[in-house]
């Protein structure tokens, strides 16, 4: 596989993907209303679970599937879908290796630094647009 080709693959993958997330916040909208982000905890749960599946498979079953379609499913369709799926699987990864305190700085700094950068951007706009 080229390596551009490998991109048009994720590309087409999380293009599937976004467009279920959209699917499913419109219908968390829908049926929650807007105080609790329910399309978000669904797709981050669901997102998740279907990483797992993929790794599982290619773990056990990895001789019968290519590098297109691992790009496709877990990078494409779960990245598109909930990009927490692919922080998870790291997690998991890195606690199941044994790196524990590796995995517990990864976490705290990944959530940390996440709701950081939401909040400086945030700030930076306010600053900037308030002007």
């Amino acid at each position: 596989m080229s390596v551009g080709w490998g991109y048009v693959v994720v590309m087409i993958g999380g293009g599937i993907g976004s467009g279920l997330r959209h699917g499913a916040n419109r219908a968390g909208l829908a049926l929650f209303g807007p105080d609790f982000p329910a399309g978000t905890l669904f797709v981050n749960v669901v997102g998740c679970a279907l990483i797992g599946v993929f790794a599982g498979w290619f773990a056990f079953r990895g001789e019968t599937t290519t590098a297109e379609l691992r790009l496709f499913l877990a990078t494409g369709i779960c990245g598109g879908f909930t990009t927490f799926s692919a922080f998870s699987l790291d997690v998991v990864l890195l606690w199941q290796r044994g790196d524990h305190l590796l995995c517990a700085g990864y976490t705290v700094a990944s959530f940390v630094g996440a709701v950081l950068g939401l909040m400086a951007g945030l700030a930076l706009m306010r600053n900037l647009l308030a002007a």
